[in-house]
């Protein structure tokens, strides 16, 4: 059985048997020309009315019907060469036909042409949107891209090994998926969230480099570059490693060649940039910068501490100039004013320099040294905008750290053929959560605080400790995280205790990796990528459930299989659960 790529062309004069599903089909009278598609293409049948039983198969074909044909491979007229698909310039002519399967009328598009199916109707009839020839390269591209990864980590030492599904509950950041057990009634495992606690355990049991293609699962609102339910990282780890750095550097030339290689787009800068935190918020407003553009956030507070303009008598005043942001309509402006609103803004005050002269709602207000401090140090030039933030300056950096984003995809900046990395490096260990009002990890607990012990107990203020974690960042998307862990239990007691949590607490959660690390733990690090939202990032897509062989939707659903459901009450009393009816508020 031969595919349909364009090895038939070289197949000219020769009888060969093909399999698929009609693309189209063409009836010209006394000629009928099927188009028929496999995974590799689609070639060409052209059924006469000499060879009566194929012609009678033929004529009751209708698309996505699946069939099988022999024949006899000719080259086209040159006239009637198709330039368009690989095997334009021959076709078959058909002996025989055999239907193998019909199929009913299509409730989606399976061709890339024409109108795409709404995404709800082809998440119903994944299996049918599967078909479309974009979709077959995503899962044949996934798959290269698989193979790369575990080449790469083979040729490096790291050593593949799985980890348990059925895990514990763990903090990591999101709500476990919770499994009852059915052998330990009111007892529940946990689906992992990542392969933390086991990795770690691995390295305590002298494995010197691990890695698998991890599953993961976070009960987390989906979102355009993040799955619900189920995901994958790349999870690595690496013992007699503390400074990570030797983590980066290990990795680093991965993801070069995933970028320049697999999906042949230009790095931005061969020397990855490490960026701390603070540095990161300060200049960019976020933790996960799209390095392709400038348009950095710049710092008036200083200048315009004597101003009188009340919206500018706050604790920080920041701007961003906006290269030939002058041409922004009425229009443009309100909907960037709304979206500065919405990420906690007031409004968007502006100024527009257009032909030497000055245009804003506010120049009435700014003294004229005021506006010179403000040109000066924005570099603003004739046809530029600048756009002000003014509030408390974590609000200022998240109000223009959005609008940045919002400039730059109005005016085109991000080049989507070029790739533009960077580490985030020295988070806060700790962060303040306005929510419940107290302290909380920053980031993970199993990473090293740097300066160890002392730095726990001799730091003041709390929100000052800076853990050795790093994130890596491409084209505005977190790809990694990663950390130098914690392999002192006593240093784990510690970090715990500044939450208030005792020896109790945190000997329940974790005594496994407590335990083990009693006895000779090596000091180890390691990161975890997430792969599918690199390769998104990497094929240049914006929405990560295009990525998937059967993602869910927006809502965390499976229309296909029609999950969650509910389960019967047999099930239901093997794992000791009940559904509650009441509403547990009244």
């Amino acid at each position: 059985m031969r595919s349909l790529s364009n090895t038939l062309n070289t197949e000219i004069d020769k009888t060969v048997q093909v399999s698929g599903w009609v693309n189209s089909r063409r009836d010209h009278g006394g000629l009928i020309f099927i188009d028929l598609r496999d995974h590799t293409g689609v070639v060409q049948l052209v059924i006469t009315p000499e060879t009566a039983e194929a012609f009678a198969v033929a004529e009751g074909l209708r698309d996505e019907f699946v069939v099988s044909a022999t024949g006899l491979v000719r080259e086209r007229a040159p006239e009637l060469k198709n330039p368009n698909i690989p095997t334009g310039d021959i076709e078959i002519v058909v002996d025989t036909m055999q239907l193998i399967n019909r199929s009913e009328p299509l409730p989606v598009n399976t061709h890339d042409e024409g109108d795409l199916s709404s995404e709800e109707l082809r998440l119903k009839y994944r299996y049918l949107d599967l078909r479309r020839p974009s979709m077959q390269n995503v899962l044949k591209r996934r798959a290269e891209y698989y193979r790369i990864m575990r080449r790469y980590m083979d040729e490096h030492d790291f050593i593949e090994i799985t980890t348990p599904i059925l895990a514990n509950s763990s903090p990591e950041g999101a709500r476990d998926f919770l499994v009852p057990s059915r052998l330990h009634p009111g007892q529940f495992y946990a689906l992992p969230q990542a392969p933390q606690q086991f990795k770690q355990l691995l390295m305590v049991g002298g494995v010197p480099r691990y890695y698998q293609i991890a599953p993961c699962f976070r009960d987390e609102d989906p979102r355009a570059d993040r799955l619900y339910g189920d995901f994958y990282q790349l999870d690595c780890e690496m013992s007699f490693v503390d400074d990570g750095e030797v983590v980066r550097q290990t990795m680093e030339p991965l993801i070069k060649q995933l970028v320049t290689e697999f999906a042949n787009k230009e790095l931005v800068s061969e020397d990855i940039p490490r960026i701390p935190y603070r540095e990161a918020m300060e200049k960019y407003g976020t933790d996960k910068p799209d390095l392709r553009y400038d348009l950095e956030l710049i710092d008036l507070t200083d200048g315009l501490k004597d101003c009188e303009f009340k919206v500018f008598q706050t604790p920080c005043v920041k701007a961003i100039r906006v290269p030939g942001g002058s041409k922004f309509t009425r229009k443009q402006i309100d909907e960037f004013t709304e979206l500065a609103r919405k990420n906690g803004a007031g409004g968007l005050a502006y100024i527009l320099y257009e032909n030497n002269t000055v245009r804003s709602p506010i120049a009435k207000f700014l003294q004229d040294k005021e506006l010179q401090a403000i040109q000066d140090k924005t570099g603003a030039k004739d046809g530029d905008a600048v756009f002000f933030g003014a509030d408390e300056r974590d609000v200022v950096n998240k109000v223009l750290g959005a609008m940045r984003i919002a400039f730059a995809k109005e005016l085109g900046l991000a080049d989507e053929n070029k790739i533009a990395l960077c580490w985030i490096i020295d988070f806060p260990f700790y962060e303040w959560d306005d929510g419940v009002n107290k302290l909380d990890f920053g980031h993970n607990p199993f990473s090293l605080p740097k300066g160890g012990l002392k730095a726990i107990r001799e730091t003041e203020n709390k929100l000052d400790i800076v853990a050795d974690q790093y994130d890596m960042v491409m084209n505005g998307y977190e790809i990694c995280s990663g950390a130098v862990r914690n392999y002192n239990p006593e240093i784990m007691y510690e970090v715990f205790a500044v939450l208030g949590y005792d020896k109790e607490y945190v000997a329940a959660k974790f005594g496994g990796m407590l335990n083990a690390f009693k006895f000779g733990a090596p000091p180890h690090a390691g990161c975890a990528f997430g792969i599918d939202r690199m390769f998104m990032a990497l094929e240049s897509l914006t929405n990560i459930r295009d990525i998937v062989a059967f993602p869910k939707n927006g809502s965390g659903v499976d229309l296909m299989m029609n999950s969650p459901s509910m389960v019967d009450e047999k099930q239901l009393e093997e794992a000791s659960l009940k559904i509650a009816t009441e509403d547990p508020d009244s």
